[in-house]
């Protein structure tokens, strides 16, 4: 009877990981569902959940919201605050986010290195799936090197060298 029991908890404990994911895949589903419904609330308290628990693509959604004030007040410091923990966890959405913020659209004073960094890096981690993403990184990014110095494009390239993603 103990050998049952023993082999029962280790397949709850094994299957404990995959029960995560799951419940994650499908929030994370309900959550974009209900945003294309306009349900934002439900969408907001869903990827508020997962980013709070550290799930890189709820952080960055979740900062989208607040970024336009959808579902919840409009906070760009809450926003950037959310974009900066997604992109250091490697998350190239997130790392364009706020590299844009950075560079053209957040609050002054801008910081065109760091813009320059962030977007470097989502460009090395966009994949063809996010072509239309990575054509404008792309082209933020040349923008804000037209406006740089070349100590200030080395500096950002010594930056992006020795950016290391964060767990």
């Amino acid at each position: 009877m103990k050998t049952v029991a023993a082999i029962l908890l280790m397949l709850l404990l094994l299957s404990a990981p995959a029960a995560a994911q799951s419940s994650l895949e499908a929030d994370m589903r309900d959550a974009a569902a209900a945003y294309e419904r306009k349900d934002m609330a439900t969408a907001a308290r869903l990827w508020k959940i997962w980013a709070d628990k550290g799930n890189a693509e709820a952080r960055t959604l979740l900062g989208a919201m607040y970024w336009s004030g959808e579902g919840v007040p409009r906070d760009h410091t809450e926003a950037a605050r959310l974009y900066l923990l997604a992109a250091n966890q490697g998350y190239a959405r997130a790392q364009n986010d706020i590299g844009f913020m950075l560079g053209f659209e957040g609050p002054p004073p801008h910081d065109d290195v760091e813009a320059y960094k962030w977007l470097t890096l989502a460009i090395e981690r966009y994949t063809a799936k996010n072509q239309d993403r990575l054509d404008q990184a792309r082209k933020d990014k040349a923008t804000l090197a037209a406006r740089m110095t070349p100590a200030q494009i080395a500096e950002a390239e010594r930056r992006v060298k020795a950016w290391k993603p964060e767990p």
